[in-house]
């Protein structure tokens, strides 16, 4: 399971360097400075959380007891960088305000992610 995990890892990875790029490159020149910095947090928050990601696909291969958990942590992470960075994205290409309203839940999905982290190894299970 931890598979699928990585490829998203690698592939989340990818497109945060894309958007990063096409943020510089496309949006730099065009968008006002505080629509930019929304932008750039967005693909920071982004690539953060894949590598978040990725570390929890390693857990999981080197935990597979944990793994049940810790598929629930990959999985909130997923939601949160699609609520978070994704509704920044909208908001920032878009100028639709209601974009700014789903960035919280994805903020909450992480907060919960790394919550969940900490749930997951708080008993020792002899690895």
């Amino acid at each position: 399971m931890s598979r699928i995990w990585l490829i998203w890892a690698g592939a989340l990875g990818a497109l945060g360097i894309a958007l990063g790029a096409f943020g510089v490159h496309a949006l730099r020149p065009v968008l006002p400075l505080q629509t930019m910095t929304v932008f750039e947090t967005a693909v920071r928050y982004h690539l953060f959380h894949t590598l978040a990601l990725l570390g929890v696909a390693i857990l999981m291969g080197q935990y597979p007891d944990r793994a049940p958990a810790l598929r629930w942590v990959a999985l909130l992470l997923l939601a949160g960088l699609v609520l978070f960075s994704g509704s920044l994205y909208a908001l920032a290409t878009t100028g639709v305000g209601f974009f700014g309203w789903i960035t919280p839940f994805g903020g909450a999905c992480w907060i919960a992610a790394w919550l969940g982290l900490a749930w997951s190894f708080r008993r020792n299970r002899g690895g």
